[in-house]
């Protein structure tokens, strides 16, 4: 192991979907020396790399199970906030649900001042990032390191839940990353001949001017004049520098990048001082504007034994999934869970659609902390566009606490009208005529027509479905916290590049976009560093 005071030309702080797509190109052409740090471990394990296998998760060390502060507008209730750790990050733990988002999330990017990151202008990176089994068109890539799969397994649920939409006259759609995103279908994911295909196996091939440092935490950011010059890490309590000649890219996340900032005395003066930090750069940017979808769940509970994922009555059936996974990677095991959902607009008059469904072939409790035994099914409605801000803040200066999450959730009047529509819509199609097959209960004791009945269970129930973004927002403004190339306002050589710098979040799920932002960055180091 190298010695303290060593120098590369890059330094990436953080091993999720962004800083693997960003030192894995960087290191690319050989002519550039990064260096990867993630605290977490290599995630090299059966567990992560089963796409089924995303039930554990929570159980190990590649899931940090964050919670935010009280939410009042979740009547007081803490939300469940886990992040991936290790290689991947949360791309090795998601549902790998592959979505970019709808195009006009990208032109109001531009027109927020994201300068260049129009939908014509992401195109060709999300193309670039994309290894489809489809093939290559004007919407897809077919070489890219990014495996892109069909569903390897589909429930026979899954399906009736397809055939419900489209009896519901809610349109069908074969390609929600193609010319439209409106309709219904099954999802593709981001899954290779039956395995996970995360971020870290999707970009960190080995390379000899590439050192992936695993279990190492960043205490903070280094900066001399004006300018970041590298790191501090720490393991146990062995201490090192290291040193960046031509960047540090921070990608630790919507909650990880703002937290390290503000470690390293860069944030908000006023919060700096109460913690006792030396402010380096006042910038009140860093850790506000966080937002997530909200999502609520509808849960049905069904007489039949076969549409379900989960319970411990599967025993038997988990057996048999067991034994056709190992021999063909197919089967039950295959599936990712969120195999099939949707898109669609609660009002005529919207730009996108604004809420987005996920079919869980599981009764599902509580988002996720736990999945109840029996047999069932849930469908998920988030908000895609929600109009709620919070903040990211430290509970501690030290590095390795977790930080004071509060995505606000619901305090902004009309994502309870919207979330109100989504699940009203939800439980007409858990309990449509395709579905009736299975003899399903709705396990919500409620009349989904009732406005104030449902807007209660939504505050008893709703949380988050794993899409924070924002608090280092992107923008051409002086309170922008990263410049429309990524560049941190007011610190020279330090960029971030993750889901922090969305200006406002994607109509999908995240690991895609922050995917191309990570190849975006890499670019705009390249061309900054190797002319």
């Amino acid at each position: 192991m190298s010695g303290p005071g060593e120098s590369f030309d890059v330094v990436v702080i953080g091993a999720g979907s962004a800083g693997c797509a960003v030192a894995g190109r960087l290191a690319e052409d050989g002519r550039l020396s990064v260096c990867l740090i993630e605290p977490g471990g290599d995630n090299d394990t059966r567990v992560v790399k089963t796409p089924f296998g995303l039930t554990m998760l929570r159980h190990t060390r590649t899931s940090r199970p964050l919670e935010t502060v009280p939410q009042p507008g979740l009547n007081g209730r803490t939300g469940y906030q886990p992040r991936g750790q290790g290689l991947g990050g949360s791309s090795a733990v998601n549902a790998m649900v592959y979505i970019r988002g709808n195009a006009w999330d990208y032109d109001n990017w531009a027109a927020m001042g994201a300068t260049g990151w129009s939908y014509q202008d992401v195109l060709p990176w999300f193309r670039k990032a994309e290894g489809n089994v489809r093939g290559g068109d004007e919407f897809h890539g077919a070489d890219g390191p990014l495996s892109v799969s069909d569903q390897p397994f589909a429930n026979p649920s899954s399906l009736a839940f397809v055939e419900a939409a489209g009896q519901l006259q809610l349109g069908l759609n074969p390609d929600f990353n193609g010319a439209r995103q409106d309709g219904f279908g099954l999802y593709q994911s981001t899954i290779r001949n039956g395995e996970r295909w995360s971020a870290a196996r999707a970009y960190l091939t080995p390379r000899a001017n590439l050192d992936v440092r695993t279990g190492w935490l960043v205490e903070r950011i280094k900066v001399e004049d004006g300018r970041a010059t590298g790191v501090v890490v720490r393991r146990g309590v062995e201490r090192r520098e290291i040193n960046a000649r031509g960047a540090v890219v921070l990608s630790a996340g919507a909650f990880g990048s703002p937290q390290l900032l503000m470690c390293s005395g860069i944030g908000p003066a006023a919060h700096l001082a109460e913690l006792g930090i030396g402010v380096v750069h006042a910038h009140d940017g860093v850790g506000a504007n966080l937002h997530d979808h909200i999502d609520y769940v509808a849960s049905f509970a069904t007489r039949s034994k076969e549409p379900v994922a989960g319970g411990i009555t599967m025993a038997p059936r988990m057996l048999r999934a067991a034994w056709d996974y190992h021999r063909r990677r197919t089967g039950l095991l295959a599936s990712p869970l969120a195999e099939a959902g949707g898109f669609w607009r609660s009002r005529p008059d919207l730009p996108a659609p604004d809420i987005q469904y996920h079919f869980i072939p599981a009764i599902l409790v509580d988002h996720g902390r736990e999945t109840v035994s029996g047999h069932g099914y849930s469908i998920h409605a988030c908000v895609l566009r929600p109009e709620s801000r919070g903040t990211v803040r430290l509970a501690s200066k030290d590095a390795a606490a977790a930080p004071l999450i509060d995505p606000a959730f619901l305090t902004a009047p009309n994502d309870i009208v919207a979330l109100r529509a989504g699940a009203r819509l939800a439980y007409r199609l858990g309990m449509s005529a395709p579905l009736d097959q299975f003899g399903p209960t709705c396990r919500e004791d409620l009349d989904p027509e009732d406005d104030a009945a449902l807007d209660a269970l939504i505050r008893q129930k709703a949380d988050t479905v794993y899409h924070p973004v924002g608090s280092c927002r992107m923008g051409s403004d002086a309170d922008a916290v990263v410049d429309p190339r990524l560049r941190f306002n007011g610190i020279a050589n330090l960029r971030v590049a993750d889901a922090s710098v969305m200006p406002q979040v994607v109509s999908g799920n995240t690991n895609a976009p922050s995917i191309m932002i990570g190849e975006r960055c890499a670019q705009f180091l390249r061309e900054e560093l190797l002319g």
